[in-house]
């Protein structure tokens, strides 16, 4: 069964409030669509970095992301994500102002899943440095992620039209 890494934006999604803007509404729904219907389909784990994000804020909305995460796998800490996420940022495909962004990236990546589910396409799913990520992780030993948003998952692939 593939590994799939959650980051914050994901478990945010799926436990919000529903919102007024059409945009914010459809990545909710989508979180949720892909929690109710594709999760089954992975061993999902996460960090000490999303439990911690997770807990931040209002406390009734804190405790429906982290009740949603309850029981989850934890990757490890490990000396190499500091090590991968410091790189990202010196090469410029993420800011330092996104560093945390960069943490997740190579938690995934020293975690050994198969992808990271975001969606943050600010930093993390972005189309214009993700072909440069990719590069980066596989030079350094890192090369089997990949970076997606529920959409990707939860297309209709029985329509060949």
């Amino acid at each position: 069964m593939d590994s799939i890494y959650i980051e914050t934006s994901i478990v945010s999604h799926a436990t919000a409030w529903p919102s007024a803007d059409p945009k914010i509404a459809m990545l909710q729904q989508q979180a949720r669509d892909w929690w109710e219907n594709e999760r089954s389909k992975f061993r999902v784990v996460t960090s000490q970095l999303v439990l911690d994000e997770a807990a931040l804020g209002d406390p009734t909305a804190a405790a429906a992301r982290l009740k949603l995460l309850a029981g989850l796998d934890l990757i490890p800490a490990d000396s190499r994500i500091e090590t991968i996420a410091d790189e990202l940022i010196a090469r410029h495909l993420m800011p330092e102002k996104a560093r945390l962004d960069a943490f997740h990236v190579a938690t995934a990546a020293v975690g050994g899943v198969q992808y990271l589910l975001t969606q943050n396409c600010r930093h993390i799913a972005n189309g214009h440095t993700l072909p440069r990520v990719y590069k980066t992780l596989d030079e350094l030993g890192f090369p089997d992620l990949l970076i997606y948003t529920p959409a990707v998952f939860l297309e209709d692939d029985d329509d060949d039209t």
